[in-house]
């Protein structure tokens, strides 16, 4: 086993629509863009799957639900094993996008592929299950769940996600998800990560109460918050020997940029662990979306996610060095 592991997490991977499309005249690895080889280097490697893996079924309510993701698994599913996806978390608002027949599809294109996932099930109890991977030596117990779309939540009979109204004054909230966390350490696995689809859309900058849910967190044993959901990045925190990436952004996707907040532009986020699974460093390579792909940034662009994150993370007093062209978080050992 190496001396140091490194685990890459991003944020929304969303393979359908206009990156399908574009897809169906490209190889599968042409998603990854000039990040493939950086991404098939990494011992691990852990997404937000914003987007269902289906030719099945039909689109969710149009009134409620106006936008609907799907990738087509002949080619998806290829993309995800080029570069060596360790876990996948579906606990998000596009999973169900064309109802239980597609989301079907994707556990069964995920579980051929023997991709673990977690986040959404064939029943609740599924849903809210802890997935276990063993990667390069270590044992990482994972958890996933979502405040976003409570209609797709499942239910004892019916498939759907891991969903709860996350508030950290709530002791049902608290229960729910101490209960999936409790679970997840009952083998004493070497790293804890609790993936979480949270909050709405466009917002640089995290409300109280999710630091306080994520502090929480991390005293009931925790090691990295991998967040998601507003299409931003948001700050990253050190919190007692933990991290806390409260989003992570947008990885790959066809979405609309905005001028000003760029939700083009985000990171991949990658931590260096010790072969015990101890955190040493996390390290923030800068990335760019073009062409339905995702792409190392460079120059201006590189500077501009720089110089926000730095922002955006000053609320949690962290401090950054920059080597290479990344940002770089150092632990205390």
């Amino acid at each position: 086993m190496p001396e140091t592991v490194t685990f890459g997490f991003t944020g929304d991977v969303m393979l359908g629509r206009l990156v399908n499309q574009r897809q169906e005249h490209r190889p599968p690895h042409a998603v990854w863009g000039s990040m493939r080889e950086t991404l098939s280097d990494l011992d691990g490697l852990f997404i937000n799957l914003e987007c269902c893996l289906s030719t099945r079924g039909r689109p969710w309510s149009v009134t409620h639900h106006p936008f609907h993701f799907r990738a087509d698994p002949a080619w998806a599913v290829p993309a995800l094993q080029d570069v060596d996806v360790t876990w996948a978390t579906l606990a998000n608002n596009h999973v169900l996008d064309f109802g239980e027949d597609a989301l079907e599809e994707t556990f069964s294109a995920l579980e051929s592929a023997e991709i673990p996932y977690a986040g959404a099930g064939r029943t609740e109890a599924d849903a809210w299950r802890p997935s276990r991977v063993h990667v390069a030596g270590l044992d990482v117990a994972l958890v996933a769940f979502t405040d976003n779309t409570p209609e797709f939540a499942a239910d004892s009979d019916e498939s759907g996600t891991a969903y709860v109204d996350i508030d950290p004054t709530d002791e049902a909230c608290l229960d729910r998800v101490s209960e999936t966390l409790e679970r997840a350490l009952e083998e004493n696995p070497d790293l804890l990560v609790a993936s979480i689809h949270w909050g709405p859309n466009m917002r640089e900058n995290p409300p109280p109460p999710f630091q306080q849910f994520a502090h929480w967190m991390v005293q009931q044993g925790v090691d990295i918050v991998h967040g998601h959901s507003a299409h931003v990045f948001q700050g990253v925190e050190v919190y007692d020997g933990s991290l806390i990436l409260y989003d992570t952004g947008d990885f790959v996707d066809d979405y609309v940029v905005d001028s000003v907040l760029r939700n083009d532009r985000s990171f991949l986020f990658e931590v260096d662990l010790t072969e015990s699974g101890d955190i040493q460093r996390l390290r923030l390579l800068p990335t760019e979306i073009a062409e339905s792909a995702v792409h190392e940034a460079f120059s201006g662009v590189a500077a501009w996610c720089r110089e926000k994150m730095r922002e955006r993370s000053s609320t949690f007093d962290t401090v950054f060095d920059v080597e290479a062209g990344a940002l770089v978080v150092n632990l205390p050992q």
